[in-house]
């Protein structure tokens, strides 16, 4: 197989379409689909060839990333391009969409489609990051038959966490993403708090610098709040589906912060917050003290 695959992007949104840019400035030959055509449209006169239908976009790939917005989406795509997929095809579905639509579609393939091989790819990282090939790709899935994926990964990221055999990736994504929500939740209380005591967001942080609590997504996220601009990375709405999912699908873990957070955090929804940036949590506890 040629040292560059033909790779399909499905779903060009603020992830995917990262995706599809760094694809081809990276020399691979990208088709691309999208719901909505016009946000891949600036990205034809790089080479993408923008299609009608998943379908089309996957007919001719050797490797398929499926980056979409939620599970059912992401079943309904699939299931669409199932039968146009090239034979031993590789399938990396990279969106955040549970434990549960994973285990769906890995029994879909095995069954519909056997030569194909199906890798569980969610990202840890951001559009930032993503636009930069600065994410990191947790995956799982038979990593022996997916030789193909590797300079895809190697175009779009900064490395690799291959964790097991496919769905383990999903449930590693869920866990990740339980962390950073408490994390930013944190954040804003204790931010809030700060000001109260009338210290600044960047003062807060000087403590934190250089210590075992600096993280760079904190420092990130409080400059989102001391600017009060919440340009979104990852939109509040997002973050809630990720919670939902984790809470879902975590049996038998005690899981009390993340659920008051989920709860909280779809007030905020509800209010109108969802389409900001996650970090626009500290501005909805603000607004309603």
């Amino acid at each position: 197989m040629n040292q560059r695959p033909a790779v399909a992007v499905l779903g060009l949104g603020a992830m995917g379409h990262a995706f599809a840019a760094n694809l081809l400035k990276n020399g691979f030959a990208v088709s691309g689909w999208n719901r909505t055509r016009a946000r891949g449209e600036d990205l034809q006169s790089a080479g993408l060839r923008l299609t009608e239908k998943p379908a089309e976009a996957v007919k001719e790939a050797e490797v398929v990333i499926s980056m979409l917005a939620d599970a059912q989406i992401t079943e309904e795509v699939l299931q669409k391009a199932l039968s146009s997929l090239k034979q031993g095809a590789i399938v990396i579905q990279m969106g955040t969409i549970g434990v549960e639509s994973t285990e769906k579609l890995i029994a879909l393939f095995r069954q519909d489609r056997p030569d194909v091989v199906l890798l569980d790819a969610p990202v840890s990282g951001t559009k930032a990051p993503a636009e930069n090939a600065q994410i990191l790709v947790l995956a799982s899935g038979d990593r022996e038959k997916a030789q193909a994926a590797e300079p895809v990964f190697a175009a779009i990221s900064k490395g690799v966490k291959w964790l097991g055999e496919a769905g383990a990736a999903s449930r590693m994504k869920l866990v990740v993403n339980a962390w950073l929500i408490s994390l930013v939740q944190g954040l804003a209380e204790s931010t809030q708090m700060a000001k109260e005591f009338g210290f600044t967001s960047e003062q807060f942080w000087d403590v934190l610098d250089g210590g075992p609590l600096a993280a760079p997504y904190a420092k990130a996220k409080l400059g989102m709040i001391e600017e009060g601009s919440y340009e979104p990375q990852m939109q509040l709405t997002w973050a809630l589906k990720d919670a939902r999912l984790a809470l879902a699908a975590a049996k038998q873990s005690r899981l009390p912060g993340l659920n008051t957070i989920a709860d909280l955090w779809q007030q905020a929804v509800d209010a109108g917050y969802g389409e900001k940036d996650l970090a626009v949590i500290y501005r909805y506890l603000q607004e309603n003290r």
